[in-house]
Formats: C-alpha cells, sequence, structure tokens
C-alpha cells in the first residue's frame, strides 16, 4: 500500500528512507548548494525528492546515515510547516542552516553565528508554548555546532556563539526604516540597540519557531547562520558576494557538525 505523502512537502516516510537528520535552509534554491556538498563529501549522488511552494528537498548520504535537506521557506509559520511534517515521517534532529544580520561590533562578513538561544520576536512560537519558555538550542547539537565551527577555525573562518533575534518581519521587526513607510511602530523603535545591550549577536526570522518547537516536541534542535551583513548606521547592501561568503562558510561548518550528530546516534 502506497503512504500517502505530507500535504505542504510532498514527503512520505518511505522517501526518506530513515533520515533522521534534516539541514534546513530558508531559501529552496540553498538546498541543491548543500546537496552538492554532501555529495562531495559522501562521494553519493544525492536525489531530489520534491519541490512543493517554498518546500524543497533532497536525499542524500552523510558518514553512512541518510540525510535530508529541505527548505522551510521565511520566517516562523513556514518553517513551523516544515517541521511538523518532517517529524511526522520520522526525522527527529533539526538543523537550521541560513543566514543573519550581525548587530555587535567585531562581526565580519562571512562570520558565522551558532545561536544558543533565541529571543522570541516571533508569533508562531506562541502556538506551542507560552512566551515564558525558552527557545533553547538542544545540547547535543549546540555542541555539535560549536565542536565543528572550532575544527574549521584553521581555514579562517570566524565563529561567534550566542543569543539570535528571531523576528516575523525582514523590514519592521528587524528596525529596518527602508520600507515602503519608512514608519517604525514605536515599541520598535531602539531595538537593535536594545538587543545589543543585551549581547544579542544578530537578527533572523526562523529561529525562535524552530527551537520553541524541538524544545517543546521533544526534537532536537540547532541553528547556525553564515552573517550576510553588518547592522550599522548605515544599512549594508545583501550583495551576491556577501550572500556567497556566508553561506559556503555555514554549509561547511553544518555539515561536520551533521557527521557527528550522526555518530552520535549511532551509538545511542
Amino acid at each position: 500500500m502506497k503512504m500517502a505523502n505530507v500535504y505542504h512537502l510532498d514527503l512520505s516516510r518511505s522517501m526518506l528512507k530513515g533520515a533522521a537528520l534534516a539541514l534546513l535552509p530558508g531559501d529552496p534554491f540553498r538546498v541543491p548548494k548543500i546537496a552538492a556538498q554532501i555529495e562531495a563529501r559522501s562521494g553519493e549522488k544525492a536525489v531530489e525528492l520534491a519541490w512543493k511552494r517554498e518546500y524543497r528537498s533532497f536525499l542524500g548520504t552523510l558518514a553512512g546515515e541518510k540525510v535530508l535537506v529541505t527548505s522551510t521557506g521565511i520566517g516562523g509559520p513556514s518553517t513551523s510547516i516544515a517541521v511538523e511534517e518532517l517529524a511526522k515521517l520520522g526525522v527527529r534532529i533539526f538543523l537550521r542552516v541560513g543566514t543573519a544580520g550581525a548587530i555587535q561590533p567585531g562581526m565580519n562578513i562571512g562570520d558565522l553565528v551558532v545561536t544558543t538561544a533565541s529571543v522570541r520576536l516571533d508569533g508562531a512560537s506562541t502556538h506551542y508554548a507560552p512566551i515564558e519558555y525558552p527557545a533553547v538550542s538542544h545540547p547535543e547539537v549546540l555542541i555539535a555546532l560549536i565542536d565543528a565551527a572550532r575544527r574549521h577555525e584553521r581555514e579562517g573562518i570566524s565563529t561567534h556563539v550566542g543569543i539570535t533575534a528571531s523576528s516575523d518581519t525582514f523590514y519592521a521587526g528587524e528596525e529596518r526604516t527602508d520600507g515602503f513607510s519608512h514608519y517604525l511602530l514605536r515599541r520598535l523603535r531602539g531595538l537593535t540597540e536594545e538587543m545589543k545591550r543585551l549581547h544579542v549577536l544578530n537578527f533572523e526570522m526562523e529561529s525562535a519557531t524552530l527551537l520553541t518547537m524541538c524544545a517543546a516536541l521533544g526534537l532536537k534542535g540547532g541553528v547556525i547562520t553564515g552573517v550576510v551583513n553588518r547592522r550599522r548606521k548605515k544599512e549594508e547592501k545583501i550583495t551576491p558576494e556577501r550572500l556567497r561568503a556566508g553561506e559556503e562558510n555555514v554549509i561547511r561548518v553544518a555539515l561536520t557538525a551533521a557527521e557527528r550528530l550522526l555518530a552520535l546516534r549511532k551509538k545511542e
């Protein structure tokens, strides 16, 4: 009997072939880039499984185990759908591989951020746990990411470990004034400076939802992002060159972390 596919991702449990770890970029066009790097490490071809709406999926082999790469789209609502449907198919480890804007001095384009926890500036996560509930990385995933980052330091990749601010919106929610109206609600003015003073490292849009869901549902979640712009007095443009630098570094380190997590899973 053919197993039904989950509605949004258009995947079935049999298609995943036992994959328990998923790498989650936001951008569907980053999925084949990650898949290509998995192929380079394993020597086995990664196969595209589905592409429906913002959700694009490839299946590959890493450290002798099947791994999934699925895009989540932008923001918490679409991320929540990806996590829900992948968990139904047997995925238990979720590793976000994304990009972010740095807000602390001393952070540069191409640097990486390993998220210990997220400031919940989103709304989707409140559908899984009250706002007082922390959005924290799973210890195993966090340690694997930090260890992988240290192993890649010799390649000139700098990594920062700390708290991320995760917002529902790219413009207003990250205090950008270059939106259509150039207007921000009073409660959002000064947000970047407040986050800086609270030692938050970066802004992005998915980690709060992912980490809250994983903690609340008994799954293992973690987040690593590449810096593609720096939030200074003058907003930096996200150029193709900056995006490429952030993407290449974050993919390399994320795959090394995934290999460690898969090795740990074999011992369980």
